[in-house]
């Protein structure tokens, strides 16, 4: 069964928007075949923030859209997309991390001995009056990703300094910069929707590249950030433990929008079943 701007296999819909059934080990041998085949593509892991986001009608959200409708596979990064899929009795196999695939996938491509690029986590803070020194988050994350997965080659890195994007002439140097390594995989950890958005220019100049937007996923390899516990990403509450991290940026998204439409969506998802 094939689907528009999806690589091949099942889908089941959720929240008006199509998923694929994979696990996180299918996503990385759909990568390898499709980079062996000469096919680049676009994985978006969207959670309950995106999911909200896509389902209205502003121009952010049409944006949104676009992202999914340009994706070669979409994978559930939330626990309550999971449950609204098995309540509807089309079940999801499981969570699929953005967190997760930068091993998996970076595993599978060491072992087919490709290259990856990681753009994003923490640039190296400047003192003042001094130059920066030591290694900004893209460094440490491609160093762990390297020493991890044997066979991986790094073709470049890049922690770009906050608000890069609004500058015209800053953002084309570092699209040109990633565009030149040609990379089989690039990482992209910029925050949503940034990161889409790079993702959106840079497919245009590498058509044989994937790409995945993977959020805070560079700061936990790079070790500049701390993930959830395993108990926590497994019962759904990693969301509580990002919430005590970044209380003032997260406290309104989460629980003014993302509880109460996550509650809406399970209600959907058991009305359909019944």
């Amino acid at each position: 069964m094939t689907f528009a701007g999806t690589v091949y296999g099942r889908r089941v819909r959720i929240g008006g928007e199509w998923f694929d059934c994979v696990t996180e080990e299918t996503v990385a041998d759909r990568v390898i075949s499709a980079l062996a085949a000469g096919r680049g593509g676009r994985i978006i892991t969207p959670n309950v923030d995106i999911l909200r986001l896509a389902a209205g009608h502003s121009r952010i959200a049409a944006e949104v859209r676009g992202f999914f409708a340009d994706a070669s596979l979409v994978v559930a990064d939330g626990m309550p997309l999971v449950w609204a899929s098995r309540i509807a009795g089309t079940p999801l196999p499981e969570r699929v991390t953005g967190s997760g695939l930068i091993w998996t996938v970076s595993a599978a491509l060491g072992r087919a001995r490709r290259c990856a690029y990681v753009l994003g986590g923490k640039p190296v803070p400047l003192p003042r009056g001094d130059l920066a020194h030591g290694p900004d988050g893209s460094e440490l994350a491609a160093a762990a990703l390297a020493s991890s997965c044997p066979g991986l080659e790094i073709a470049g890195h890049h922690a770009p300094a906050f608000g890069f994007d609004r500058d015209p002439a800053t953002y084309a140097e570092v699209i040109s910069e990633v565009a030149d390594a040609k990379p089989d995989f690039v990482f992209v950890g910029l925050g949503f929707p940034r990161q889409e958005r790079v993702i959106s220019d840079l497919r245009a100049e590498l058509p044989e590249t994937w790409f995945l937007g993977c959020g805070a996923a560079v700061g936990f390899v790079a070790g500049q950030t701390r993930r959830a516990p395993f108990w926590m990403q497994r019962s759904g509450l990693e969301w509580a433990h990002r919430l005590a991290q970044e209380p003032g940026r997260l406290a309104g998204r989460y629980l003014a929008h993302d509880a109460p439409y996550a509650m809406k969506l399970l209600a959907t998802a058991a009305a359909r079943r019944l």
